[in-house]
């Protein structure tokens, strides 16, 4: 059954490989996408079981080993309100920081940033949120507020050489205020770009949206925050995430946000399921021929790791069409 299990995944990389190449005159689509693979922090932090430290090491490993460019690899948080991530420190140090790929660290305030320093991160993010009461839900202060606490990180940050990246939450909706306005999340943005982040990750926190409204927000953020700096970052509630993924591509967005088997969700937002699955994400990219330059086929590898390892399906489509072949 292994061999056979493996002869068919090999055929499922072939036939996107074909698909390539049929659809390489694609010209409205970036020809490379940089994948930030989030699945080792915002995929499992919202697990009620404590993950061993030791099998969050091996999947970050796997996700490097299958050519990841960038694994968000902890959170650098409270442990009192996010126990998953206690370990941040020991797992920081004891990955494989293989070359040429980035393992940046969330860091929600100052005290958080000099955690991740003193444990020897490169590169940290910060997120901010284009909904007030989401905001005060989450880090019990205003919108305003957040943005000073991501402007002291960010002065630091600048001080040691260490980039930063800026999340904004509820682009799409919140589970709070209901919709959100895009001119509102393009101020966020603005504000986080112009503090020093060098890539605004928008996302879609609890997976509302849709690509009309997809559009509508990413053409006022644009006029804002020059489009190589964003990135987005769909969750998967009403199965919209590939397809908010693509509008993006096709307005020239070339970052996007995906955890491996579909892993995440969010503490502070009811409803909200699972992120966009990398396999999907990058079976799709190779069909339109964009270079990920990520193996499938270990990729497909560490999800089943992974799912073995919470003892629960993958949320991929892509696995789950693999596997019953």
């Amino acid at each position: 059954m292994a061999t056979v299990r493996e002869s068919l995944r090999r055929r499922l990389v072939g036939l996107a490989s074909l698909r390539a190449v049929s659809t390489s005159s694609v010209d409205t689509l970036p020809k490379q996408v940089k994948i930030v693979e989030v699945g080792p922090r915002d995929g499992l932090q919202n697990e009620k079981n404590i993950v061993p430290t030791q099998v969050k090491i091996r999947l970050i490993d796997m996700l490097s080993e299958a050519g990841l460019p960038v694994v968000e690899a902890t959170s650098f948080v409270s442990p009192k309100w996010v126990p998953q991530m206690s370990d941040n420190a020991q797992v920081l140090k004891g990955i494989q920081k293989f070359p040429g790929i980035n393992y940046p660290v969330l860091t929600p305030n100052f005290k958080g940033y000099q955690a991740a320093v003193a444990a020897g991160a490169k590169e940290v993010s910060v997120f901010g949120a284009a909904s007030e009461l989401f905001t005060k839900k989450n880090t019990n202060c205003s919108i305003d507020e957040s943005l000073q606490r991501c402007d002291e990180v960010l002065q630091a940050a600048r001080a040691a050489g260490i980039p930063v990246r800026g999340y904004v939450s509820c682009v799409l909706g919140c589970p709070y205020e209901g919709k959100i306005s895009p001119a509102k999340v393009a101020e966020v943005a603005k504000k986080m770009y112009s503090m020093g982040c060098y890539e605004i990750s928008l996302g879609d926190t609890i997976g509302v949206g849709t690509p009309g409204v997809m559009k509508d927000m990413l053409s006022a953020v644009m006029h804002e925050v020059p489009v190589p700096a964003l990135a987005v970052h769909c969750h998967d509630t009403y199965g919209q995430a590939l397809a908010n993924t693509l509008v993006a591509l096709q307005m020239g967005v070339s970052v996007v946000d995906s955890s491996v088997a579909g892993l995440g969700g969010c503490p502070y937002a009811q409803g909200a399921s699972g992120n966009l699955a990398t396999e999907d994400l990058v079976y799709m990219l190779a069909g339109l021929g964009i270079h990920t330059g990520v193996n499938l086929q270990k990729l497909l590898e560490a999800g089943n790791f992974i799912c073995q390892a919470l003892n629960r399906k993958t949320s991929s489509k892509v696995a789950q069409a693999t596997c019953k072949l």
